[in-house]
Parts: C-alpha cells; structure tokens; sequence
C-alpha cells in the first residue's frame, strides 16, 4: 500500500506535474497542479469525486513529481507527458487525422486547393474545417465564384491550351494568359475576403466593379460581375443555418450514452455553418460529460486555433474556462447558447453528437457477434480481441510487398498498419515472402517490442500456412492461434476454405455466417493495403530506374527533367529541343535521352 502520508509529508506547494505509478510500474494517471501537495492530498481522502478515481487510488504504489517554474509549464508538460504515455486513467480525445485547410499558395498566379499536414512558409491557410467533404465544397464554391486555379505547378507550367475547367467557366485560364496577373490578383484577394468571412464586403466591390463597367458602356464586364454577384448570392441563401453577424463560433456538444461519451465539434466560419465532427473520449468509464469536455477543450485548442467565441451545452465553471483560456493563451468567450441561431446549432451539433455515439453502439454489438461467431467456428478457447492478417501483392514478382493490418478494440486499427518491402528472395516466390514478413513481424513481438495478436489469418492456402507456422515455432509463438484463408472455387466470395495449421480437415462457413463476414472484411482490408503498397512501389521503380539508368543523369538531373515534364510521361512525350530546354541538359545528353526511351 502506498504511504500517502509520508509523501505528502515531503510534497512541495510548488506547481509541477504529478505521476500516479502501478504495481508494475505502468503510469495510470497524470496530472497538473498549481500546488502540488494539495492537489496530489486530494486523491487520499475519504471522499473521492467519483468511483473511477476510486479504482485508481487502490492501484498507486508510487507518485512521481516534476515541480516547474510556473503553472503554465506544469500544462504544457501534463500535455506532453499524456501524448507520450497515455495513461489508463487520463481522459483520451484521439483524432488520426490532422484537420483539413484550404490554401492560397505564392506563386505568381496562386493555386487554390485542399491542404493537411505543415504549413509552407509565404501560403496563405483558411480553416481548419471539420471535413475534407467541407474544403472541397469551399473550393468548388469559390472556383465558381472567383475563377481561381486548382491545377498543381508542374501541370500549370506545362499547358499550351486551356483545360477543361475554362471551358466550363470553373477557371479564368491565366495558364495560358488568358488574364492577366493584376486582375487574377484581384480576384485572389476577394476570394480571400470571402474566406475570412466578409462576404458583404466582397458583395460590396463586386458591386462597384459592375456599375464602374455599366458605365464605360463595357457591358459584357459588367454582366460577368452580375452573374458572380448572384452566384455568391444565390450559394449564400441556401448555405446551412446562417449568422447575420459573419462571425466564427465553435460549438461544442457532450453527450454521455451507452456507455459511451462522444463531443461534438461544429464550426461556424464567416456565419457559414460547415459541418461537425463527433470525437470519442478513450479512459472515460464513469466519467461525466462536462469532465470530458473539460478534457477535450484542454487537449484539442493546444494544437488549434480557437475562434473568439464557443458556445457549450454544459454548464460552464471555473475549471473549463481556465482550461479553456490556459489552453488558447488568451480569455475566450465561453457561453451557452441564448439566441435563436444558436440554439438551432447546438441542437444541431447534440443530436449529431447522440446520432454519432448510437452509430458506434451499433457497429460494437456488431462487432462482438462477430467476434462470438469467430470464436465459435474456430473453437477458440477466448474472444479474440486483437486480429493480424497478412497478404502478399507483387506483379510477375516485381515490386513485393507484403501486408500488416490490424483488427483491435472491436474495428480496424488503421494506426498500426505496417507494410514490409521484400527483398532477397525468389522473383514470385510467395512463400519465401510469406517467411520473411511473419518473421520480421514477430521476432519483435517475440522479444516483448509488440503486442502478441489472439488470432493471426494468412491470405493464402496450405503452403502459406505451413510456413507462417514454422515461423511461429521458430520464435517462440506456436501457441497464438493461426488460420488460413483460401479463396474458393472461382475465386467468389462467400466459397473461401479455412486452413488450419494442425492437419484438421479445411472448414467452409455458411456465406451469411457473422465469423466469415468479419474474416473477409479483415482479407479485405490486408489485399487492398497490399496492393497500394505494391502499386506506390512499382510506379516508383518504372518511373525512376528509366532515367536513373541513362548515363549522364543524376539524382538532381533526374529530379529536373520530372519537375519540369510533370513525370516520366511528359518526359517520354517532350522532343529533342524540349530536353535540351532543362538546365544541366545538353543537345547529345538530350538526343541519348530521346533515343533511350524510345
């Protein structure tokens, strides 16, 4: 039993960041504090906020304590230590996805188009947005409107005649010079306008632009201002449920049901109503709906801007706007929705919210009849809770690549998929590829790098499970459980035999049985990031290794004549001239070019 007694003894009142530590020395929880001995005091005493901290007093053993110079450095390393760690008892908001943003890039004539990941330095980014369906409606919305430029550089550097957006009036052609770049810079600028939200504003100067055209009798001008003026209108009129103001809000929705917590996130963006996003609190048995809110507003506007106003639907304490502010750096307005707009978004955003967790009740009871059903055609001593399955996908032996993915927590865990480049091994020789994956795969979870899986499927017949189960022996793991998957007569779905690795005679489960629907989603799932895999690798060799075995062409020459072509197609397609056009290229290096690809 842990001494609380005699730590709190030695505890200092400076702020920090405390540790609960188990039994085999596993972190259950972290925390922040302004004082740490009455923080870390409150977990040992008679009366505990909730039966979960309860459970988790019983496990400490030991509490370790970093004391920080301030508050604010306690917060930022509770959020680091929690990234790292995630430990049981800390409420978890996980999102594998970045958000979506729009970009307006640098160049001379800026592209307009869909952008996740880091941000280029001299972009302009508008978001974020709660969905890639949302940017790419924004993007048709203002394609439409301003004429901008979707196509990637090296297709724009490339073009002798307009694309088939100009000819649908979706872009205003400056690849071919169609408009100059002071008017193209105009419209880049409204376009801006209207993604930060002015959209009167921009109303307003089309406006101008019109009658200043009506006047010089340029009439045809004038009408093209007319028609983007009741475009923009027209779109503005039925966009979702409106703000007059033209303000950003965000709108967050907790709803505890099932078992489940789920918060909702919608945005509103220039008083645009952009669609929500439902996230799940992981670690939240037995806790409330405004703890995980509490949660997921101290996690979430660390990594995201905030706008300056969210509206909730719990009530609001001390705890959650000092998290809140703690979190964005500055104060933010925190309130429950009051006017009429804004009560029709949250009930917008909670019965999202409740649509969203009855959707995850669902696909689990689904997924544990599966499971039932898997253990029961299989006669598996357990419910299998962790699933790997493996695939091989080459052509004629070229570019092998072999599949992991994983079925966990009751659904495909996408996060640990894994995909392993063959070498060394027999041109199409599948059971030597089969042997090298399954071995790198669990030499490590043999040496304790990985979680051991309850079941492993094999796509494949009786060869391939003959040597997945020589590898499993070889490490050490002949005791998980294995079976193949064979396709069936014709290769049909629904005909597929199990091997066994043992000798049992090959079982064929009936086409509507739960067990094999939730094997050939997993089969699926393996041959399908198998072939991406394959695909990405062998487009890599074909178009690489033709320049890259010409004399004379280097990497940097290589990465020229690609930029400057589009790829290895533009290349093959570009004359004699044109390669000598590309710095580095002479007339006989471009006449070896030439003659070498063709």
């Amino acid at each position: 039993m842990f001494d609380s007694k005699a730590f709190l003894a030695n505890c200092p009142e400076h702020p920090g960041v405390y540790r609960m530590i188990g039994a085999e020395d596993e972190v259950l929880y972290v925390g922040k504090a302004k004082n740490l001995r009455k923080r870390v005091s409150s977990y040992f005493r008679r009366t505990l906020s909730s039966p979960r901290i309860g459970m988790m007093v019983q496990q400490v053993v030991r509490v370790d304590i970093t004391v920080t110079r301030s508050e604010s450095e306690a917060l930022l390393l509770e959020n680091n230590l929690i990234k790292e760690l995630a430990p049981k008892y800390n409420i978890l908001f996980r999102d594998d996805k970045s958000y979506p943003w729009i970009v307006l890039t640098n160049d001379g004539y800026p592209r307009i188009g869909f952008h996740r990941g880091s941000f280029a330095k001299g972009a302009r980014y508008f978001g974020p947005f709660p969905s890639a369906s949302a940017v790419r409606e924004s993007v048709q919305l203002l394609q439409k409107i301003f004429l901008l430029r979707t196509c990637e550089n090296t297709v724009f550097a490339n073009r002798s005649r307009p694309c088939l957006l100009h000819q649908i009036k979706r872009c205003s052609g400056p690849c071919v010079g169609l408009i100059g770049e002071d008017a193209y810079a105009a419209d880049v600028r409204l376009a801006s306008m209207f993604l930060d939200g002015k959209h009167s504003e921009v109303i307003s100067r089309l406006t101008e632009k019109m009658e200043r055209a009506a006047g010089v009798l340029a009439f045809e001008h004038a009408a093209a201002y007319r028609d983007q003026i009741r475009t923009l209108q027209k779109v503005l009129s039925r966009q979702y449920v409106e703000s007059a103001k033209e303000e950003d809000v965000d709108i967050l929705a907790a709803v505890s049901q099932g078992g489940l917590i789920c918060v909702n996130l919608a945005m509103v963006r220039g008083g645009r109503h952009l669609g929500d996003r439902p996230q799940f609190a992981a670690n939240a048995v037995g806790v409330s709906a405004e703890d995980a809110l509490l949660a997921f507003v101290d996690q979430h506007y660390r990594e995201h801007a905030a706008p300056l106003r969210i509206l909730v639907n719990v009530e609001i304490g001390t705890d959650l706007q000092d998290a809140l502010d703690d979190a964005v750096g500055h104060r933010v307005a925190l309130t429950r929705p009051r006017l009429a707009t804004e009560r029709a978004w949250m009930d917008m955003a909670v019965q999202n919210a409740e649509l969203a967790v009855a959707a995850r009740v669902k696909d689990r009871s689904r997924s544990e009849e599966r499971l039932e059903a898997l253990q029961h055609a299989l006669g598996l001593i357990d419910v299998p809770s962790r699933i790997e399955c493996f695939d091989i996908s080459h052509t004629m032996g070229e570019a092998t690549v072999a599949s992991c993915v994983v079925f966990a927590d009751k659904g495909m865990k996408k996060s640990e998929y894994r995909r392993y480049n063959i070498h060394d091994v027999t041109a199409g020789d599948d059971y030597a590829a089969m042997r090298q994956v399954l071995t790198r795969r669990y030499e490590k979870v043999a040496a304790g790098e990985g979680t051991c899986p309850d079941l492993v499927l094999i796509d494949g017949g009786k060869g391939q499970v003959g040597v997945a189960r020589e590898v499993l022996v070889e490490v050490g793991l002949e005791h998980v459980p294995m079976i193949g998957v064979a396709k069936g007569e014709e290769r049909k779905p629904g005909l597929e035999d199990l091997i066994f690795p043992d000798g049992r005679a090959p079982i064929h489960l009936k086409p509507d049985d739960p067990a094999l629907h939730l094997i050939q989603e997993i089969r699926d799932e393996a041959h399908r990031f198998a072939i991406g895999g394959h695909r990405a690798r062998r487009a890599k060799t074909r178009a690489t290794s033709r320049l890259e075995d010409i004399p004379g062409i280097g990497p940097t020459r290589r990465k020229r004549l690609l930029a400057e072509f589009g790829g290895m197609q533009g290349v093959k397609a570009a004359t004699i001239e044109d390669l000598c056009r590309v710095d580095g290229i002479s007339v006989a290096l471009a006449e070896q070019i030439h003659r070498l690809l063709h």
